[in-house]
């Protein structure tokens, strides 16, 4: 199977173009191939299909293998390699995802793609929707109780489930421990993605990510929106924010009018390789 290894902003997957490749098993091979020792190394899987809705289709699988429905950071590398290997010439493209079309404006520096913008569609706040397990409409500072410590959540649909965390420390937060019991938390019926996050100021937000289905990541685009809509509904930062993760920043812009959210940052390719499954 040919691959090509990408990254935004440290949250990495490995990427085949099933224009060209055939995968039969695509849970399994996302666990072989995500393998940091045993494998390639990532947090996951993209296949490149054929859309007949849009330019292209990302169809995306966790490290464990369960399908996703949208990644930020995976479908702004989508993007770059469908231009940078040829497959179109336009600079603004529409992506499927199992959340919906998004809406794709390149920046091409020297023939290829360095920053990509992605229109995430509108963050859904409906806790049934989420899915949040309540009785309110909305989850907006919802106290949640985990091993006799009580934490405070906003809960943000961006086609997959976030729940938005504040804490004093970001860096020496205990990720390991926390990001699994929200996860698997019974408020959370699909699991949840969790943002852990510290407001700098009205402008910046110091943000860690613990994923549904691959642990701690680098970055998350869906939850660096699911982050700024969230502290903005809680009134502590201005619709546009700088949202400072592991593995770099993203800006992140929610125009309520249009009922959008919009992400943008970079997308870098690694290698290209071979691999005998």
């Amino acid at each position: 199977m040919r691959f090509t290894k990408m990254h935004g902003i440290g949250n990495d997957y490995v990427y085949v173009n099933c224009l060209k490749e055939e995968v039969a098993d695509p849970g399994r091979t996302a666990q072989l191939v995500s393998d940091r020792h045993f494998g390639i190394g990532s947090d996951g899987l993209i296949l490149i299909r054929p859309s007949e809705k849009a330019d292209f289709w990302m169809d995306m699988y966790n490290a464990d293998g369960s399908q996703g429905a949208m990644c930020g950071n995976g479908i702004r590398c989508v993007g770059k390699y469908v231009y940078d290997h040829g497959l179109t010439d336009k600079e603004h493209i529409r992506i499927e995802t199992k959340s919906g079309v998004k809406s794709l404006d390149l920046t091409i520096q020297d023939g290829k793609v360095s920053m990509v913008k992605v229109g995430m569609g509108a963050p859904d706040l409906t806790a049934r929707n989420i899915p949040v397990q309540t009785q309110k409409e909305q989850a907006i500072h919802l106290p949640i109780d985990i091993d006799g410590q009580t934490f405070h959540f906003t809960g943000v649909s961006m086609g997959n489930p976030h729940a938005v965390v504040y804490v004093e420390d970001v860096d020496g937060f205990d990720i390991e421990k926390w990001g699994p019991k929200f996860e698997r938390h019974a408020m959370f019926p699909d699991r949840v993605n969790t943002e852990f996050c510290k407001i700098l100021d009205e402008q910046t937000i110091q943000m860690r990510v613990w994923e549904r289905g691959a642990g701690e990541t680098l970055a998350c685009g869906t939850g660096a929106c699911a982050a700024a809509v969230a502290s903005i509904l809680n009134g502590y930062t201005k619709e546009r924010v700088t949202v400072k993760l592991l593995g770099g920043s993203l800006q992140i812009h929610w125009d309520k009018e249009a009922g959008q959210a919009y992400m943008t940052g970079p997308a870098v390719e690694v290698f290209t390789g071979e691999i005998d499954l």
